[in-house]
């Protein structure tokens, strides 16, 4: 309590802060798992490709399903830990930080093929996306809840980039500490570490935040008959196909998320090969291990500046346009790369840390389109409170499944090229497979995000929330 009185005498927004929190711990930890799952499970575990294929599908589901899942049960729930999206922090963090060690350590010496290490990614990545998705959607509630102005929003976006920029360097620090994984007990220590730091972080979220509806949906409980609960539990399957029928009938709803099932598979893209593309494509004499561990971090790190140094922009110009010039620009950068060609070794390794950035800071926005969208779904539907969780759910129903299909599509191509024999070769080889594989990966890196960067454009386009960051207030906070 002492440090969140003492932000008020440093000039910080004791809401904020408590927001920036989970961000903060959920920073260090999911840029991590991101970033280095893909290549210990195919080049330590070595799971085979039907194996890999099959934990991916499972993830797809589950990762679909369990967000609208969560949704309502934390905008319909009258259990406390669900409720409220602060207890829903404070009993989830623990559990988020565990199902994070879980894929770092190996259930056994892993032999190639071994069915063991397939059931292992697939637990791994069950455990941690449930916890995530628990945690993560209380807290995006809260940036819809805790105020209405955009201002407050814009302030919220700018403490968070701030947490993320700071927990985002848990890639760089991991990069250097285990040499990029190599020096695998340094790397589970580090992990562990980050586990325990981000851990007491949200614990502080848990402890501090509030969102302006507890004591809306406290007073309506009160006030409610007993012989009224099992009424609305009777009726709560029912209750949940009209709420998600007047989520996505929302045309603005519906083209958001057809942009973000977009970006979230290119966040997948480049989190989950930037670092085996560059292994392939940059020889270790044009950039040493330190150079590229350097790069992976600044992938991480540079989106929050970026977002922080556009405040201004955003503030004037609008999230709408701003989002709409980063596709314009992926399309651009794509372009000028193909036309280089792949000797050109320091313009890839700007480009791949580029698109890392610039995706990663167009998404940090997206926070703000899905609460506009909330405020009309709450002015149109008269609600008493909004659906936050469930938006936030409803949109992971339909955009969460591209985080698993760019890791299995991609996968697929590069080993129809030999990747799986070749993938420790990396650029020394000179026999004409590596080069193939080297040209495949290569037209990958450029044609991927040119093409889904057009088809973003066609998405976002007809969005009709233009203009929110004019509207001082739209509804009354209280």
């Amino acid at each position: 309590m002492d440090v969140f009185r003492r932000s008020v005498h440093f000039g910080l927004n004791p809401g904020a802060v408590a927001y920036a929190m989970t961000t903060l711990g959920s920073a260090m930890i999911n840029n991590i798992f991101s970033f280095y799952y893909v290549k210990l499970f195919l080049n330590k575990y070595k799971i085979s490709e039907g194996a890999f294929h099959q934990s991916q599908v499972v993830y797809m589901v589950w990762n679909a399903i369990n967000d609208p899942l969560f949704g309502y049960l934390q905008d319909n729930s009258r259990v406390p830990c669900c409720s409220q999206r602060r207890l829903s922090i404070l009993y989830g963090a623990p559990l988020y930080s565990l199902a994070f060690l879980l894929a770092w350590f190996p259930w056994r010496t892993y032999t190639p093929g071994d069915w063991l290490s397939g059931l292992h990614l697939t637990v791994a990545l069950c455990a941690f996306d449930a916890m995530l998705t628990f945690v993560l959607l209380a807290q995006c509630a809260l940036f819809a809840e805790m105020s209405s102005h955009h201002q407050s929003r814009l302030r919220l976006i700018n403490y968070n980039q701030v947490a993320s920029l700071l927990g985002s360097s848990s890639v760089l620090f991991c990069g250097m500490l285990s040499s990029n994984m190599e020096d695998f007990a340094s790397f589970q220590a580090f992990t562990v570490l980050m586990a325990v730091l981000s851990f007491v972080c949200m614990l502080y979220t848990g402890f501090h935040s509030a969102s302006r509806f507890d004591n809306k949906v406290s007073e309506s409980d009160a006030l409610r008959s007993p012989n009224e609960i099992p009424q609305q539990s009777d009726c709560s399957f029912s209750m949940l196909k009209t709420l998600t029928w007047q989520i996505v009938s929302n045309r603005d709803f519906l083209l958001f998320v057809c942009m973000n099932f977009f970006q979230v598979f290119m966040l997948a893209f480049f989190n989950n090969f930037t670092m085996i593309f560059s292994e392939h494509l940059i020889p270790p004499d044009v950039l040493p291990s330190l150079a590229k561990s350097i790069m992976y971090g600044a992938g991480f790190i540079c989106p929050q500046l970026l977002v922080l140094s556009c405040r201004n922009l955003i503030q004037d110009l609008g999230y709408y346009r701003l989002i709409l010039l980063t596709f314009y620009t992926e399309v651009g950068m794509a372009a000028l790369m193909l036309a280089l060609g792949p000797q050109h070794y320091y313009f890839m390794a700007f480009f791949l840390t580029a698109n890392m950035v610039i995706i990663q800071a167009a998404f940090s926005l997206f926070g703000l389109p899905l609460a506009d969208i909330i405020d009309t779904d709450l002015q149109k539907y008269k609600r008493s409170s909004p659906l936050s969780s469930m938006v936030f759910g409803t949109n992971a129903l339909f955009t969460k499944p591209s985080q698993s299909l760019a890791p299995m599509i991609v996968l697929n191509i590069l080993n129809q090229f030999g990747y799986e024999e070749l993938k420790d070769a990396a650029r020394g080889s000179n026999d004409r497979a590596a080069e193939s594989l080297h040209s495949v990966m290569f037209y990958l890196v450029c044609l991927v995000p040119m093409c889904v960067a057009a088809l973003q454009v066609l998405a976002w386009r007809p969005f009709s929330i233009r203009d929110s960051h004019t509207v001082e207030l739209k509804y009354v906070d209280g």
